[in-house]
């Protein structure tokens, strides 16, 4: 992909081809990445009947991305961040270590049939940082994201629970997201319920946006706009992977405040 800045202000993401400093990180990570699934601190994570490990914050890595001897976080994404996107000198956060296994996703007790439904036909798509709150689930800012960076671990099939994006969708959810607290003080973003915007907001991106399935392989990697409406495949029958499954490391800083996150580029 010749012109990531492009691609990912217009698309809300960009690939990036294999990069040895990058292959070299992963290589010393993902003895770490795979320990946390024997870790009985992250046992919560594992669910839908074994299929999805989720892993959020799993990697025990530092504020460089350091992990099992590994050195920090380097390679074109990472320079792309801080020149395209103007973001550096920031703490990274413990990875999201994300496992899936055939047969994802697996009906999960206490899950409604919609939410169920929602999972199989609509890749659960979200937008990262608007939490579920309350006994009716009700949505809240509560985390600025700067960015979703994806780091595939190990090989596996494109078919194998891919992650998805709805190209541009970031321009409507910003669009919904200014209309519903225009006239409040960033401050006070968290305080409203935005279940409705946002809802809204999700079923236009369904309407209007292309539904893309991103594959890539260790040493490569993919950045997506915090704002960008994703989610994350069904295991198609017939996909392969090793016995890691299809393993990808998210990381997912918080460079912004509230208005930040809204308003940069």
């Amino acid at each position: 992909m010749r012109n990531h800045a492009s691609h990912f202000f217009e698309r809300g993401w960009c690939r990036f081809d294999y990069d040895p400093k990058l292959f070299s990180w992963v290589e010393a990570a993902l003895p770490s990445a795979r320990a946390t699934l024997d870790d009985p601190r992250q046992d919560q994570w594992l669910r839908y009947q074994g299929t999805w490990f989720a892993g959020v914050n799993a990697l025990p890595n530092d504020a460089r991305g350091v992990v099992g001897g590994s050195g920090p976080l380097r390679g074109a994404a990472v320079d792309f961040i801080a020149r395209e996107l103007g973001l550096s000198g920031f703490d990274w956060d413990a990875a999201q270590v994300s496992i899936c296994y055939p047969g994802y996703p697996q009906p999960m007790p206490g899950e409604s049939p919609g939410r169920a439904r929602f999972r199989r036909e609509r890749d659960a798509a979200h937008v990262d940082g608007l939490l579920p709150e309350g006994p009716q689930r009700r949505r809240h800012l509560r985390e600025y994201h700067g960015f979703i960076l994806g780091i595939p671990m190990v090989e596996f099939d494109a078919d194998a629970s891919p992650f998805v994006v709805w190209e541009g969708s970031q321009g409507i959810m910003r669009d919904a997201f200014g209309r519903r607290f225009e006239g409040l003080a960033a401050e006070q973003w968290g305080e409203q319920d935005i279940t409705e915007a946002y809802h809204a907001a999700r079923a236009q991106a369904f309407a209007e946006c292309e539904r893309v399935e991103l594959h890539a392989r260790p040493g490569e990697a993919f950045i997506a706009h915090r704002l960008v409406l994703h989610g994350m495949a069904p295991w198609r029958e017939g996909a392969a992977a090793g016995d890691d499954g299809r393993m990808i490391c998210y990381f997912r800083p918080d460079p912004f405040g509230p208005y930040e996150w809204l308003n940069h580029p």
